[in-house]
């Protein structure tokens, strides 16, 4: 029997989720490239400059944000046990941000290449989605196999500690910033979803914080400070992008349901002005910095996917044109095994010696190779997808 599509589901979210992974596998791969513009790459500590790859990480935030009151209504609907879920995403997602963090930090002198071929079958093993495979249908080999993905990242935290350079939490890997920020926003929407004003408000006060944080508003010390969450990172920023983008999704949700595409778009359209105006009068305060999360960074990001998410429901919800864009929409299904796929082929790359000749890494041929990297990456996860090998949280 064909599965019924969800009436309620907003097709711009799922092609923006897609576009957004789709331009991370790209601007992930261009560090190394000569003779490109210095404009795609990120701004350097301290370097105030807004570049192409700075706004590819907040607009994942954005995204994040987005889905949340659609994946949490469903699973409340459904009586799934949305707390339980927020939680065991959250952690999961932190537990792969540490992971992929002391990869980069050489924990316990793993070779790199070796790491990853550790790292990414330990994740799959435990967060594969077994439901979609024959082997769902066996409880015990496959309570029997998250055992063992569960024992294989154990074993690489125990090595590393033996070794004497242990797991650290550093700035917890972008999977791990993603985790905490996901779950201020999830546990947020899950406090007041009944209050759509309450939720709006919330993205606002995301706002306030940030420029807090930033200022001297707040003596360190205080106890009022701890109102930050200090032990969480991002400094309010990264979790102001996240409760930008569930204040999107909830406005799309009203208006959908009213048939208000016009005003809807014009909203979003206005809301960007303002975000650039803010953007302009903070710039006059902070830096524009990827690294440093300031508030002026949070504004012309946000200033930019308001927009852009209206043009793309013109075209995803209003014009139904999502077809166009097919290529990328396995980006947008399997987001997380999109994301780590690229730590096995990188590594087997590695080990191979398989590598471009270095005069095409140069100009429009490098980036051109690193487009074509993006776009393989996404139809590899497409068979992932058919053959039901997925990781899913």
């Amino acid at each position: 029997m064909k599965k019924e599509k969800d009436a309620s589901r907003i097709a711009s979210i799922d092609l923006m989720r897609a576009l957004t992974m789709t331009l991370m596998l790209f601007v992930n791969d261009i560090p190394g490239l000569k003779g490109v513009p210095l404009w795609l790459f990120h701004a350097a500590h301290g370097e105030d400059m807004l570049g192409f790859s700075d706004t590819i990480f907040p607009a994942f935030l954005f995204c994040v944000g987005l889905s949340i009151p659609f994946a949490l209504e469903r699973r409340i609907q459904k009586s799934q046990g949305a707390l339980a879920h927020v939680l065991w995403r959250s952690f999961a997602l932190i537990v792969m941000g540490l992971f992929t963090l002391n990869g980069e930090m050489r924990a316990g002198n793993f070779p790199y290449p070796w790491y990853s071929l550790l790292m990414i079958p330990g994740f799959f093993l435990v967060w594969l989605t077994y439901d979609r495979l024959p082997i769902g249908r066996k409880p015990v080999l496959t309570l029997a196999l998250r055992t063992a993905g569960v024992l294989l990242l154990l074993g690489m935290m125990i090595y590393s500690d033996i070794v004497g350079k242990p797991f650290r939490t550093g700035w917890w890997g972008i999977l791990g910033l993603i985790g905490w920020s996901y779950l201020v926003c999830a546990l947020t929407y899950l406090l007041f979803r009944r209050s759509t004003k309450a939720l709006l408000s919330a993205s606002m006060v995301g706002i306030v914080l940030c420029v807090a944080n930033s200022s001297e508003w707040i003596p360190y010390g205080w106890f009022s400070r701890n109102l930050l969450l200090p032990f969480i990172p991002g400094g309010w920023t990264h979790h102001a992008l996240c409760l930008a983008g569930m204040a999107a999704a909830i406005i799309m949700r009203r208006m959908k349901a009213s048939g208000s595409t016009a005003q809807l778009m014009g909203i979003f359209v206005a809301m960007g002005i303002v975000l650039l105006g803010l953007g302009w009068m903070s710039h006059q305060h902070w830096i524009i910095s990827k690294i440093q999360a300031t508030p002026t960074w949070l504004f012309f990001c946000l200033a930019l996917y308001f927009p852009l998410l209206a043009l793309l429901y013109w075209v995803a919800d209003v014009r139904k044109n999502v077809k166009w864009f097919e290529i990328i929409m396995p980006a947008g299904r399997a987001t997380l095994t999109c994301y780590l796929l690229p730590y096995l082929i990188y590594a087997l790359r590695y080990l191979t010696g398989l590598h471009a000749p270095g005069s095409w890494n140069y100009g429009l041929s490098g980036l051109a190779l690193s487009l074509a990297f993006a776009l393989i990456t996404v139809q590899v996860v497409r068979l992932l997808i058919k053959a039901g090998v997925t990781v899913k949280l």
